[in-house]
């Protein structure tokens, strides 16, 4: 990649600069330096095929998600949806609301765009692809939300949208930025792919692990280099009040830290975090102990799953804690109960019992559970840990890409 210069602060000019630019950047209203489209008003009539309809849903930061939200509008008004102004390649598309701010490059012409989307377009001062990332950034995010209407669900007018000033130098410069950041964006998506393909991939070797389609070998019978070792011994059964029992241990002082389930995440398989609760000095008397390496169910909002500890600390009554009676590897059952078999064993047993959001020890006790022998769970969740290890470093990878990233836009811009 290119270098960058850091420079002086000075009125107008990035702290951050390619070497060969110099002199103040331009300032001028976002609707001085775009032709723009507003399809608000045209509510578009859906059909289940036909043009992709691009809603707000599908405009993240910086792409389009045509898997997030799927919609069509008939060919045949298409151009009445349309009429305002058709789509080209490079376009700029923008959120106004739920959510707002959402920034997206149009890289397919034959869409449809919904209401709450506005299409931008440079003009011969602006580049489409640093309008992109200059909207993106937080220069540009922070001048948004500071005039911006509505607290639950924050939105924006197109008459204030357009009022926005934005800061831009030369075209010359401004495509030698677009190209970097561009290159920059191009090394996150691949982390992210890669990331991606190991989530898939430990997903499909979790489902023919669980279901036996895929079993080890005991290594440690081995005689030679050349013996692939014994076969493991035939999976036993047993329920879940085999394995497991409730604990509701309230002896504890109020230094312990505060756990509960996330719901940050809706029905995505969530973690179980660390939360600094504020609760009063009562209500905190009758919250139970949680060891390292329990498991834990939520009484409310249950949504599949059950999570697994890595804190000592105390939760809510509302949870129930699961501690094992018998020999088990933990980390076994930690992959076990985040299985779609589980999950869907778990609600097939629940059907006609639980309301949808409540489950109970005793309806937990009875799903049966799958039993090998301790050496092969010890060997499936080694597997497993070091399938995580990997996702967990190219997780590490992109986050500080992100953070590099976000850093130079702040120094980048003005």
């Amino acid at each position: 990649m290119d270098t960058l210069n850091d420079q002086m602060t000075s009125i107008n000019i990035p702290k951050l600069r390619f070497p060969k630019f110099s002199g103040e950047w331009e300032k001028k209203k976002l609707g001085d330096v775009t032709t723009y489209v507003d399809y608000r008003g045209r509510a578009p009539i859906k059909t289940e095929n036909g043009i992709f309809l691009v809603t707000a849903k599908n405009i993240k930061k910086g792409y389009i998600d045509y898997e997030s939200s799927q919609e069509f509008v008939a060919d045949d008004n298409y151009l009445n949806v349309m009429s305002k102004g058709l789509p080209e390649i490079g376009d700029i598309l923008f959120t106004t609301e739920a959510p707002m701010g959402n920034v997206a490059q149009v890289d397919n012409k034959n869409i449809a765009l919904a209401q709450r989307v506005i299409k931008f377009r440079g003009n011969e001062k602006i580049l489409n692809l640093y309008l992109l990332h200059y909207m993106l950034s937080d220069i540009f995010q922070n001048k948004l939300f500071e005039k911006a209407i509505g607290t639950t669900v924050q939105g924006i007018s197109g008459k204030e949208l357009h009022k926005i000033k934005v800061d831009f130098p030369s075209l010359s410069e401004q495509k030698k930025i677009a190209s970097f950041l561009t290159a920059v964006d191009d090394k996150l998506q691949a982390l992210k792919k890669k990331k991606s393909l190991l989530d898939q991939y430990k997903k499909g070797l979790m489902q023919k692990i669980f279901s036996q389609e895929l079993r080890f070998k005991d290594t440690s019978t081995s005689l030679s280099a050349s013996d692939d070792g014994k076969e493991f011994p035939k999976w036993e059964v047993r329920t879940g009040g085999d394995l497991f029992e409730s604990i509701s241990n309230k002896n504890h002082n109020s230094d312990l830290p505060i756990l509960a389930i996330s719901q940050e995440f809706g029905a995505v398989p969530r973690e179980l975090i660390n939360y600094q609760i504020s609760v009063t000095d009562k209500s905190v008397e009758s919250y139970k102990v949680v060891d390292e390496g329990d498991f834990i169910i939520s009484l409310r909002s249950f949504q599949g799953g059950i999570e697994y500890s890595e804190y000592k600390g105390i939760c809510s009554p509302a949870y129930v804690i699961l501690r094992n009676t018998a020999p088990i590897n933990n980390v076994f059952f930690k992959y076990y109960f985040k299985t779609d078999y589980y999950i869907q064993r778990l609600c097939e047993k629940l059907e006609g019992i639980r309301d949808g959001k409540m489950i109970s020890y005793k309806y937990f006790s009875e799903i049966e559970l799958p039993y090998p022998s301790l050496p092969e769970q010890t060997k499936i969740a080694n597997f497993l840990s070091s399938i995580d290890e990997k996702i967990i470093l190219v997780s590490g990878q992109i986050e500080k890409m992100e953070v590099w990233k976000k850093g130079l836009l702040q120094k980048m811009f003005v």
